[in-house]
C-alpha cells in the first residue's frame, strides 16, 4: 500500500507508549495497533485530529505517500 503510517516514529519521538496514547484517545490498543501497522482501511478525521492533538504534530507527520 502506498500510504505509510509513521505513528510509531512519532510515538518514539514523543517517548510515549502505544498503551498511553490509546488510553488518552479512548480506543483499544488493538485498534491503535491496526492503525499503526497500516492494516486499517481508513481513519476518521476525528481520530486523526485527536492523535495530532495528543502527539502535538500535523497529519503529514503521521501519514506519507510512497509510489
Amino acid at each position: 500500500m502506498p500510504i505509510i503510517v509513521n505513528l510509531d516514529v512519532m510515538l518514539a519521538k514523543r517517548k510515549m507508549l502505544s498503551k498511553d496514547l490509546a488510553d488518552k484517545l479512548g480506543i483499544t490498543t488493538v485498534n491503535l495497533s491496526i492503525l499503526k501497522t497500516g492494516k486499517s482501511k481508513g481513519v476518521r478525521f476525528e481520530t486523526l485530529e485527536a492523535i495530532c492533538k495528543v502527539l502535538e504534530c500535523q497529519p503529514g507527520d503521521l501519514l506519507e505517500y510512497r509510489d
